[in-house]
């Protein structure tokens, strides 16, 4: 019979943050995989849990997981876990997740902390619906390309980012998504936790030689990408937005009834003009 893995979340910062089910899997699994073995050898000295140790971050996923799945078989209950937060969540835990699921090995997730909903919670901006994003790219072309993707997002975009690259990444937030409300939070449940709110060019005044790791958290935009395109199409001579529709290949009905849609106007309206 398969062992068993599961994916336990640990502090973020605070160790009095991780939960009681954690530390009793902690304390019963086999073997604990983990991002960075000497990190991990902290928190569990520190609860007085003794378990082997084996390396899992993100240059070793691929390799590692056949090693962990050949030792679930085997019967070995194996704990996955982060240097902070939910593993699979802009950390290691994805590959070895779907290698399991294909090998038929029940998954069984322990819940904690996790620095993007703490964030979020309280932010002050809109907790409704959230697009997470994680890292950018550290190559610049396809950070740009990012941004601009999210440029018209409604809903509150949540970004993590190191220090010396939270300047660049301000800067760049305000040419290409204008200036926007922000919140930084910092040192997330540390001593030295720290939420900055405000524009993003009064807090890039604000921020010289600061340090720590950061959650980043945008307002969404007021205007939807539907809204532009749908300003650019009511934009066109009603000749040139039927025309544009007829390329696409649909029939003068369903042309008809698009038109009056976009510009919310009746369809009949739209039928006598083009009679």
């Amino acid at each position: 019979m398969s062992g068993k893995l599961y994916l336990v979340a640990t502090p973020i910062g605070n160790l009095e943050d991780i939960t009681i089910r954690a530390l009793n899997v902690l304390r019963e699994v086999d073997l604990i995989a983990a991002e960075d073995t000497r990190h991990t050898l902290g928190l569990l000295n520190h609860f007085e849990i003794s378990k082997p140790l084996i390396s899992y971050y993100k240059q070793t996923e691929k390799a590692r997981s056949e090693v962990l799945i050949e030792k679930l078989r085997e019967g070995k209950n194996i704990a996955i876990v982060s240097d902070a937060g939910t593993p699979g969540i802009s950390d290691p835990g994805e590959e070895i997740v779907r290698v399991a699921i294909e090998n038929n090995i029940e998954i069984i997730p322990i819940p904690g902390a996790c620095a993007l909903i703490n964030a979020l919670i309280v932010s002050g901006l809109s907790t409704k619906e959230f697009t997470f994003i994680g890292f950018l790219s550290a190559v610049k072309k396809e950070k740009k390309e990012k941004l601009e993707e999210i440029k018209y997002e409604t809903k509150t975009v949540i970004l993590y980012e190191a220090p010396h690259k939270l300047k660049s990444t301000l800067e760049q937030i305000f040419e290409i998504l204008g200036d926007r409300n922000v919140v930084l939070a910092r040192e997330l449940t540390k001593i030295h936790e720290e939420f900055i709110r405000g524009k993003v060019s009064d807090i890039l005044k604000r921020i010289e030689d600061i340090k720590g790791e950061f959650v980043i958290l945008i307002e969404g935009s007021s205007v939807s990408k539907k809204d532009i395109e749908l300003d650019n199409l009511n934009n066109l001579s009603l000749e040139e937005h039927y025309n544009l529709y007829k390329s696409q290949g649909l029939d003068k009905k369903e042309i008809i009834k698009r038109i009056a849609k976009d510009r919310k106007v009746s369809k009949n309206e739209i039928y006598q003009y083009f009679l």
